[in-house]
């Protein structure tokens, strides 16, 4: 008989099987065989160990999923690279809407990538598009000088400006596992004026883009929690709210985050935003 879960957020540790996140409502049954996940059903629940419990609050809405499960691993279009450790960090899922789920774990965001023709990264580029340090730097790295040729010929808009602040661009990945790089520029942060428009627009656009092109899964870093100096929380507030909004038409939306202080605050605002 398969093992059933009421009203518990799940973590599980990894064994031999993929780490996975499951999230229940506490109005719904969730049973293991549903997941048709052969290495989770050949077996009773007492081969799978779980480490945390989160009670969740109940809800009547029915734009809610009433489960959701992220699994790590190579099977999950998380690369098994060492940068993720071994097989990946637990990822963590959230309900945007009755189609899209939006996927929070640390990692390389240059390893990441689903089925290398419907996915992207996006970068977070300055105005020039020539590549520059931090994320930036590293996507163009390892996507090889391929990128830079690529985002060359991007059409200047003004003298060396390809990527107006908060707007969007779209290359081939070429070296990269995913199979496109979607470049954004975001807001260096001054408190003294509307940033959180401009960085709502650099994750709107780069949605926008994705959707023209026939992107199905995307992955975001925290842009510009780097040397822009965003504070993380603004940050993750304008992020989470601006793809809930607008995450329509695509399939999964991730982040993925290179620091454990940007991943817990990515965390924090997700169960804030997205779980009733």
């Amino acid at each position: 008989m398969p093992a059933l879960c009421r009203g518990v957020f799940l973590v599980g540790s990894r064994l031999s099987t993929p780490r996975f996140l499951v999230a229940a409502s506490p109005h719904s049954s969730l049973s293991l065989s549903s997941f048709n996940n052969p290495q989770l059903v050949n077996g009773s629940l007492h081969h799978l160990h779980f480490n945390k419990h989160f009670p969740l609050t109940s809800s009547s809405s029915s734009s809610s999923l009433s489960f959701i499960m992220a699994q790590v691993g190579s099977s999950a279009g998380i690369s098994t690279a060492p940068s993720f450790g071994n097989g990946g960090d637990n990822t963590a899922a959230f309900p945007l809407s009755s189609s899209s789920v939006l996927k929070i774990n640390k990692g390389d965001i240059t390893k990441w990538f689903v089925d290398g023709s419907s996915d992207a990264i996006v970068n977070p580029a300055n105005e020039k598009m020539l590549g520059g340090g931090g994320a930036d730097g590293a996507i163009h790295r390892a996507a090889g000088p391929e990128l830079r040729d690529a985002c060359y010929k991007v059409p200047e808009v003004q003298p060396t400006i390809r990527c107006p602040t908060g707007e969007a661009r779209i290359t081939p990945g070429f070296k990269l596992p995913a199979s496109h790089v979607i470049h954004t520029v975001g807001p260096i942060y001054d408190p003294s004026r509307n940033c959180a428009a401009i960085l709502k627009n650099a994750y709107r656009n780069s949605l926008t883009v994705a959707k023209d092109n026939n992107i199905k899964y995307i992955a975001f870093p925290a842009i510009s929690c780097g040397v822009y100096g965003y504070p993380f929380e603004e940050a993750a507030a304008v992020a989470i709210s601006t793809v809930k909004e607008f995450a329509d038409g695509l399939k999964e939306v991730h982040f993925v985050l290179f620091s454990d202080d940007i991943d817990n605050v990515w965390l924090k605002k997700a169960k804030e935003l997205l779980l009733p």
